[in-house]
């Protein structure tokens, strides 16, 4: 490999900004869905042991997508360029799932709605990783070295502020607009209805920007930046049969920098928490805070009813619309947090801020149990007033530690592993770091539903105290990675 013959420039604020800027429509669908699936599938017919079943449908479709994702787009190159051309294809699919997934009542005859809405969910989360890697790759790609970090932090900026208006797209339809936010069994409330039509268009628009504004490097350019020689590429990317393919895939796999095995433990803890969090917010705070008993999250029960009270039915859609501020919280300040992680890491090192900001999420997590207070209190959200117990607006303090460790899940693993990987393989080692992020959920979503059932007696209260738990296990793996310098 020939050393490289050129420096790779500095980029502008504004180019930085450009080439992660659809991230934040991504994130904007990806927050929707998290904010609001267990939601919806809850409405369409799914009780609180099957919620993380279906979840499995996001992981397993990271862990097959962006693998192949990464070494489709390490080798491809042609006038639409090299990643650009997987970011779109993944948001027009993402787009579409999301413009259908509300509608699965409609399709009854053919499918259970509650069935339709997983396989929707499949889709979404398969189309949202198709263009997830390669964006990450497109930094890498992009951005010298020396931007690394600034890169990635303005992705986690870009990232939280889509989340943050995603989440919080339900509650503004509802409590400014006045659309419906409850919904019977088997139907999807209006509101979430229009809140994913919304974000299909914003998912779309700000991922054709970045495709747009974003000029990627030829070839030749690149391999001189990289310092890459083209005779030995085009050698390694010659024609392969499926088993040499594989055969190479599990030798990098086997063989991948010391640094992302590293790393792979704290992404474990990292994210068996989040999954449990984005699974069991919903149902946690409907019961605890809102005093609404298990059974109403029961399909069972609830079938043997001839309608939802009321009030029951009032208090679900409130607990839901309030899990959208929460997350929007959350997300709000790890965007904050995202400005002042570049600085805090030149000063303190990445690692130090890593596992505080883990410790941070995990503490909030348990904190939960600090905020049950039933009491009504009136709430001025500048856009909007509600009524909602004292223990909900409670929350909003543990989502700061919350929103420090998804920041800093977003950034620092990626600017601390991206040092470490050979530059014609960005996207492929990319793709099997995605294993790290895919297969804790994959256990997660296995073994969170059992817990909650079999040892929880479906408090989903305390399946946040295990992810607690788990996030802090996650700041003290910290301590093991070693960063290549």
């Amino acid at each position: 490999m020939s050393q490289p013959s050129k420096k790779q420039p500095i980029l502008p604020f504004w180019q930085v900004w450009n080439v992660s800027f659809g991230f934040l429509g991504v994130q904007f669908g990806f927050a929707l869905q998290n904010a609001n699936v267990s939601r919806v599938l809850s409405d369409l017919g799914a009780d609180l042991h099957s919620l993380s079943l279906f979840w499995l449908a996001a992981p397993i479709m990271g862990l097959l997508v962006q693998p192949i994702v990464g070494a489709a787009s390490d080798k491809t190159w042609n006038r639409f360029g090299r990643r650009r051309p997987y970011i779109l294809g993944g948001a027009i699919a993402a787009a579409a799932g999301m413009l259908l997934m509300p509608n699965a009542p409609l399709f009854v005859a053919f499918l259970a709605p509650m069935i339709f809405g997983g396989m929707m969910l499949a889709l979404m989360d398969g189309a949202f990783n198709v263009t997830m890697q390669p964006f990450r790759a497109l930094v890498a790609d992009m951005v010298p070295s020396e931007q690394r970090t600034l890169g990635y932090s303005i992705q986690s900026l870009l990232i939280n502020i889509g989340a943050v208006f995603g989440s919080i797209l339900p509650f503004l339809l509802t409590n400014v607009i006045g659309l419906e936010n409850t919904a019977n069994v088997g139907q999807v409330a209006p509101s979430v209805t229009w809140a994913f039509y919304l974000g299909a268009t914003i998912l779309f628009g700000t991922v054709l920007w970045t495709v747009l504004r974003t000029k990627e490097y030829p070839p030749e350019e690149y391999n001189a930046y990289k310092g890459l020689d083209a005779d030995t590429l085009a050698k390694a990317n010659a024609p392969k049969s499926i088993g040499k393919k594989l055969a190479e895939f599990w030798q990098l796999f086997i063989n991948m920098p010391k640094t992302m095995r590293q790393l792979a433990l704290v992404q474990f803890f990292s994210w068996f928490a989040l999954f449990i969090m984005w699974v069991y917010t919903t149902p946690a705070i409907t019961q605890y805070v809102w005093g609404i008993e298990a059974k109403w999250f029961d399909p069972t029960y609830l079938q043997s009813l001839e309608s939802i009270p009321a009030d029951i039915a009032a208090a679900k859609g409130a607990a839901g619309d309030w899990v959208g501020i929460l997350f929007a919280g959350y997300s709000l300040f790890a965007a904050i947090f995202s400005v002042l992680l570049t600085k805090l890491s030149m000063t303190f090192g990445r690692k130090p801020v890593y596992a505080v900001s883990l410790l941070a999420g995990g503490l909030g997590y348990i904190s939960f149990l600090l905020f049950q207070n039933p009491e009504l209190t009136h709430v001025n959200l500048f856009i909007t007033e509600v009524d909602v117990p004292k223990g909900a607006v409670g929350l909003l303090l543990p989502m700061i530690g919350v929103g420090m460790a998804w920041a800093a899940i977003l950034a620092m693993p990626y600017a601390i592993l991206s040092d470490t990987l050979p530059a014609d393989k960005t996207g492929v080692y990319m793709g099997i770091f995605n294993f790290t992020i895919a297969a804790p959920q994959i256990i997660s979503g296995l073994f969170a539903g059992w817990i909650l059932h079999n040892v929880f007696a479906n408090e989903a209260i305390y399946i946040l105290m295990l992810a607690g738990g788990a996030m802090i296990a996650g700041a003290v793996s910290v301590v093991f990675v070693k960063e290549d310098n």
